[in-house]
């Protein structure tokens, strides 16, 4: 079973990327927005992998820039009616930390603005995953409230800071390895927003 792939970006296409390893290619299905986030053709990328099998197609490989997003995948996939077509049009439109909040509000109509999920289904989806952890953040992070509460811890901070960078299209080795960097210098008792705010600068140098 194949976890992950590091290779060079060799086609980018509508639906999959084409990934070569060593000179063997990898077909690989991934969302519009992972796709949106790939490198240029001619780059290395590294995607973690959903290995599945069916009768039908054979085997398919699935991609994600993140584990989070892999993890997320799997989850919905266990979701009534939920196929990996429709896991992957949710991950279109919410990151993990986003639909983590999405569901922790129980708010539906934000997860059916995702390509073929009907209201019923974004119901369900909210439902299911109202407490299920979709990021390393805890679930109370997400909870309605939660901003008002004291700052978290550093580690928490740190966490919130990698997910939001993620939710803009950062890569996550370059978002831990941006907020790691921005925690050095501000120090240990630096809340998210300045974490953020110090990775995001050091990304436009």
């Amino acid at each position: 079973m194949i976890g992950r792939l590091r290779g060079t970006v060799a086609e980018i296409g509508e639906e999959d990327a084409l990934i070569d390893v060593l000179g063997v290619g990898y077909v690989v299905r991934c969302g519009a927005r992972t796709l949106a986030r790939l490198p240029p053709v001619g780059e290395e990328a590294v995607l973690h992998i959903e290995t599945q099998w069916s009768e039908q197609a054979g085997m398919r490989l699935y991609g994600f820039l993140t584990r989070d997003e892999r993890r997320t995948f799997l989850i919905l996939k266990e979701i009534q009616g939920v196929g990996p077509k429709a896991a992957l049009a949710v991950l279109d439109v919410l990151p993990p930390a986003e639909l983590a909040a999405a569901a922790g509000r129980q708010d539906k109509a934000a997860i059916a603005r995702a390509q073929g999920v009907g209201p019923k289904l974004a119901l369900r989806i909210a439902t299911e995953l109202k407490d299920k952890p979709l990021t390393d953040l805890p679930i109370s992070a997400f909870a309605p409230g939660a901003g008002a509460a004291e700052p978290a811890p550093a580690p928490s901070a740190a966490g919130e800071a990698v997910a939001a960078l993620m939710g803009l299209g950062v890569a996550e080795p370059q978002a831990r390895r941006l907020v790691e960097a921005a925690a050095a210098r501000l120090g240990e008792e630096a809340q998210a927003a300045a974490l953020i705010k110090a990775a995001l600068q050091e990304l436009g140098r």
